[in-house]
């Protein structure tokens, strides 16, 4: 334990920079935007009701009040967070590649460390559900701050304020990366953490075989992929609808955790038997 807990800290060391940078375009993006689209509207607001002399309730009927979530269906809002997904995307790949092909070839000294080899499967795994976790965490500190910009910047009678809550549930994107419940929670980053450890076997099959193991692990990641889901190809062919829904979202969850384990099992068969020094 203490060992897989010292590779941890040393692979979140290692991608605290990668961390830094994206945290950084979100907050400087995401509160521009919020700056640059309140100015737009009160620029708007000023030029109907002062310069074209429209009543002011004439202009909140037709425009409108100013919500939280004009900020949100913006680039400004939505190109960071897009941008720390590809980032987070990108970096599982790079978290292997890079002791390959980086300098020193670190990957021959993190094999030869007296623990199990699963471990540096363990810790890099970790190490990208930290960073997911900590950019939603940082967009949820965000909300407050971003929504108390916005009333400085906008008179009350302009604007319709919303709260964290009704803002992330007005997004289906938000919903997906925040979800309501524990229940949606376990189930979205289960989902992904399955994702991510076919993606880390299926690296480890080319770097243990090479252009074979490109093959083998794309041929992995279909079987994996069709093993998930099978139960819903037999009940929507096969079996005609033969499970109730109930029972399809049990036998998911269960083929789920058998890919997991496989991929888990796999992974360290090929770091113990295949990836030599």
């Amino acid at each position: 334990m203490k060992s897989y807990l010292k590779l941890v800290n040393f692979e979140f060391n290692r991608s605290a920079k990668i961390f830094a940078v994206l945290l950084g375009i979100t907050i400087i993006a995401q509160i521009t935007g919020v700056i640059v689209l309140s100015k737009k509207y009160l620029e708007t607001a000023n030029e109907m009701i002062y310069e074209e002399l429209m009543p002011k309730a004439d202009f909140l009927a037709q425009v409108g009040q100013m919500s939280f979530l004009q900020i949100t269906r913006s680039v400004w809002f939505l190109g960071p967070i897009a941008l720390c997904i590809a980032g987070v995307a990108f970096y599982i790949f790079l978290i292997w590649y890079r002791d390959w092909f980086g300098k020193n070839t670190f990957i021959y000294r993190l094999l030869m460390l007296p623990t199990t080899r699963l471990n540096i499967f363990y810790a890099k795994i970790t190490n990208i559900l930290l960073m997911t976790f900590g950019f939603i965490a940082f967009q949820l500190i965000l909300f407050p701050i971003e929504t108390t910009v916005l009333k400085w910047m906008v008179p009350k009678e302009y604007r319709n304020d919303m709260g964290i809550e009704e803002i992330i549930g007005s997004m289906p994107e938000l919903n997906i990366l925040i979800p309501n419940s524990v229940l949606e929670l376990v189930l979205y980053y289960g989902a992904g953490f399955m994702v991510v450890s076919i993606l880390f076997t299926a690296i480890l099959f080319e770097r243990s075989f090479r252009w074979k193991g490109i093959f083998a692990g794309v041929i992995y990641g279909f079987v994996a992929a069709g093993l998930f889901i099978s139960p819903m190809l037999l009940q929507s062919t096969v079996l005609n609808q033969f499970f109730y829904p109930i029972e399809l979202f049990v036998l998911e969850i269960v083929m789920g955790l058998i890919v997991i384990s496989g991929s888990i099992w796999t992974s360290g068969f090929l770091l113990k038997k295949k990836i030599t020094v």
